[in-house]
């Protein structure tokens, strides 16, 4: 045992050692590098608020959020559990989120921007899904739809690639009026933005649909992801190197995803 004891502490065993905690720290940390990858666009003027499974900035001139941004594993994609549909105000907004009867009787749908589906971990979870800081309005033949069609395909996409970062909101330009006393926007298009990590490379695309009209298929509706942000004024990505960030946000590689 002391013979063991000297063998270790000689100098060159130390910088053996070292060598190796170092690959060690070096391979470790680029395996997890996408789990520590902060997702969040960059912080505006508007509240953020955090909930379990999904962050978002609450904008109250529009009574709806600009943004919510989450990160989707396969893991909670294969996660099931029944929806509670229990939509309540959310408490969490300083200024006060819509209230559920404010849609009542408008014709449209209390639109998921993290879809209940997304939210199955724990049971707190499903229901923050349907707090009304999370709804925005939405035609039925819209919600029930195209946008359905796109939500099952990003979770089939966390299934296959394991974890993905998914930013959605509504867009305000060319708006389509607003409803209630509170005054909520109708946006004019909606917007998904996802982003994964292919080893050592960035891979994004982008999505903006039309909230009246949109037909066809949701690979009609792609664009770079810095179109969006163009529209928007959403940095989506800040955390990015900027070159990365530039490149990654520009790219139109449909096959990548397996959308053509």
């Amino acid at each position: 045992m002391i013979a063991l004891r000297i063998l270790f502490l000689k100098p060159q065993n130390i910088v053996i050692m070292k060598k190796i905690s170092l690959i060690s720290f070096l391979f470790i940390s680029q395996l997890c590098f996408s789990q520590v990858f902060n997702y969040l666009p960059a912080h505006q003027e508007n509240e953020i608020t955090q909930h379990a499974q999904f962050t978002l900035s609450y904008n109250e001139e529009h009574e709806q959020a600009n943004w919510v941004a989450y990160q989707l594993t396969a893991n909670e994609v294969n996660t099931k559990r029944e929806r509670c549909n229990c939509f309540k105000e959310d408490k969490a907004i300083a200024t006060g989120s819509a209230k559920e009867e404010d849609y009542t009787s408008t014709g449209f749908d209390k639109g998921h921007l993290s879809p209940a589906a997304d939210n199955n971990i724990t049971e707190e979870a499903n229901r923050e899904s349907f707090l009304m800081s999370n709804m925005v309005p939405q035609l039925p033949t819209f919600n029930r739809k195209i946008w359905a069609e796109l939500e099952d395909w990003v979770r089939t996409k966390a299934t296959e690639f394991d974890t993905i970062y998914v930013v959605t909101g509504p867009v305000f330009a060319n708006s389509l009026g607003s409803f209630s006393e509170n005054k909520i926007t109708i946006p004019g298009y909606f917007y998904k933005v996802l982003l994964r990590f292919e080893k050592d490379k960035v891979k994004t695309i982008g999505f903006l649909i039309p909230h009246v009209g949109a037909i066809g298929k949701i690979q009609d509706y792609v664009v770079p992801v810095n179109a969006i942000e163009t529209i928007t004024g959403i940095d989506f990505f800040p955390e990015l190197d900027n070159k990365i960030e530039n490149k990654a946000e520009s790219q139109m590689e449909l096959k990548k995803w397996g959308i053509w």
